[in-house]
């Protein structure tokens, strides 16, 4: 059965100003990294605090209706009308892109993704349906309603280069992360070991709405119920673990940081089959994949 890998308090992220929101909502990671939760989905903001016009970068780009709270902390972190270099994705699920087509107009920002991913973004291809079978809780159950047809951002869509660097984030690298999503990425600053890990793993037990209420910090699975290939998903948490992040920020959940951040990934890497993945379930048994096209629903 799938379970959670419980972890101290000393594993939250290392800078005390993250336990402690901001005036603008977010909590501040390093002095140039923050997040902030839009409802249950976190955005993360790439840059130094007053950055300035194009001096700053949004990772992923939250839920329906986000548009107001992700805009506003943005101007009060970066500037009032700082607009960001780009718009990187980790991947294109609707918790991750829900305000992103009004953002990117607003503000002509360009968008990055990985290839695999492109099909969910310029309108050829829906999600395959998502598992409500996976268990673990109420997200999980409802999980039929989350939208999955794509968005259309063709015309400000860029792949992200094949040599890993990211245009807009001097000093991070991409990482193909696969198996929540065909083409979902996490970024690496290896300088400082900062990891933004979207949903390749997760710091709270997504399925559960109480967990998403109370927060409870700990290591997790990529969510269960959009899971396309679990064994994809297994390698990629245990190529992020052999990197030893020292502080990573998710897709859900806290920022973790620090050797009880490592040891918990990795206790998921190490036994990933036990603890993350669902006992049964559509992709358990069949996974979807870009290879052979079952990751690609006509819309």
């Amino acid at each position: 059965m799938a379970q959670q890998i419980p972890i101290s308090r000393q594993a939250r992220a290392d800078d005390p100003r993250a336990d402690a929101e901001r005036d603008d909502g977010t909590h501040e990671i390093a002095p140039d990294l923050a997040y902030r939760r839009v409802v249950l989905v976190n955005v993360v903001f790439l840059g130094a605090p007053g950055a300035g016009d194009r001096n700053w970068t949004l990772v992923d780009a939250g839920i329906p209706g986000s548009k107001r709270a992700i805009r506003e902390a943005a101007a009060a972190r970066f500037g009032e009308g700082a607009r960001p270099a780009a718009i990187v994705l980790t991947h294109g699920h609707f918790d991750h892109v829900g305000v992103l087509e009004d953002l990117a107009a607003e503000w002509d920002a360009p968008i990055y993704a990985h290839a695999l991913e492109r099909p969910y973004l310029d309108g050829r291809a829906a999600y395959p349906a998502p598992d409500p079978s996976v268990g673990g809780g109420l997200m999980a159950r409802i999980a039929p309603l989350y939208p999955t047809e794509p968005v259309d951002v063709s015309t400000r869509l860029h792949t992200l280069p094949a040599d890993g660097s990211v245009p807009p984030m001097p000093g991070w690298r991409w990482l193909h992360t696969p198996g929540h999503s065909p083409g979902h990425v996490s970024f690496w600053r290896e300088a400082d070991g900062s990891l933004i890990a979207g949903d390749a793993f997760v710091t709270t037990a997504q399925e559960s709405a109480y967990a998403v209420v109370t927060q409870a910090p700990e290591v997790h699975g990529p969510p269960m119920y959009l899971t396309l290939d679990w064994p994809a998903a297994g390698g990629s948490v245990r190529s992020l673990a052999a990197l030893k992040p020292e502080r990573a920020v998710t897709g859900h959940g806290r920022p973790l940081h620090g050797p009880e951040l490592r040891r918990a990934l990795d206790a998921l890497a190490q036994d990933f089959e036990r603890v993350a993945v669902p006992e049964g379930g559509r992709y358990v048994q069949t996974p979807a994949r870009a290879e052979d096209g079952s990751a690609y629903r006509t819309p």
